[in-house]
């Protein structure tokens, strides 16, 4: 299982996240926008941003980590169930999502 501290330390090896909250829960931004956000509500789970076929693709994929919610419908976001997830995985939609927000000055100085 992975932790909220473990996906903080994840998104941590990327230029200027910081923690925050969104919607009083714990979230991460880069450059003030919200990436990622720990869910309270009952479904539970992690929402990170990403692109709409990622989405379908996880999705349709039929990994119990990946899914959605009616709210969620039409919106670039997937919620990750943090005890089922693969940390390989995770890290990388971590950073899909802080990509997704982050400057272009910061997103250059990364690999692809």
């Amino acid at each position: 299982m992975t932790t909220w501290e473990e996906v903080v330390g994840l998104a941590a090896l990327l230029p200027e996240v910081e923690e925050s909250t969104s919607y009083r829960t714990p979230s991460l931004k880069v450059a003030g926008k919200n990436f990622a956000r720990l869910r309270t509500e009952a479904e539970g789970g992690l929402m990170l941003l990403c692109e709409h076929a990622e989405k379908e693709a996880l999705l349709a994929s039929g990994d119990p980590a990946y899914f959605t919610t009616p709210h969620y419908d039409g919106y670039g976001a997937i919620l990750v169930d943090l005890e089922k997830a693969d940390k390989t995985q995770l890290r990388e939609l971590i950073e899909e999502a802080w990509r997704l927000r982050a400057p272009a000055k910061l997103t250059k100085g990364l690999e692809d």
